[in-house]
């Protein structure tokens, strides 16, 4: 009996973390265009999540066109390379809800930034909410 308990859980352990992502995945590879890169600028730019759960991350041009999306795993970081010169627009899926940063990341040839996402509610000025249809235009 004790085995059979164990064997159940964990089996149900395994398929819980099977549904979760890792971090550089791209799981809305069918919503969103083809990534653009810059084999060129040598510029990057690394997000770092704070929060306690996961979140997808959309980096934009200055005319707010699609350049690269990513799911990131809480406390993790990943690092957009080879990213076109431009001023970027950082948005967020964090839970149920859509972001978008107030300021914009100028990227210039050869720069290495570091965004690090956080959210604390009682601080409403760094992130202002989208719909769901800004977040996964073209």
């Amino acid at each position: 009996m004790f085995k059979q308990l164990f064997t159940l859980f964990f089996i149900s352990l395994t398929l819980l973390s099977a549904q979760r992502g890792k971090t550089g995945d791209k799981t809305f590879v069918n919503r969103f265009p083809e990534d653009k890169f810059n084999e060129i600028s040598n510029a990057s730019l690394e997000i770092v999540n704070e929060v306690d759960h996961d979140i997808i991350v959309v980096i934009r041009d200055q005319r707010k066109k699609y350049l690269r999306h990513v799911y990131i795993r809480n406390k993790d970081k990943f690092k957009f390379e080879e990213l076109p010169i431009t001023r970027l627009y950082v948005q967020f899926k964090s839970k149920e809800f859509y972001f978008e940063d107030f300021e914009r990341t100028a990227i210039n040839y050869g720069d290495q930034h570091i965004f690090n996402f956080y959210f604390d509610p009682r601080e409403k000025g760094n992130y202002f909410q989208i719909t769901e249809e800004e977040f996964f235009k073209p």
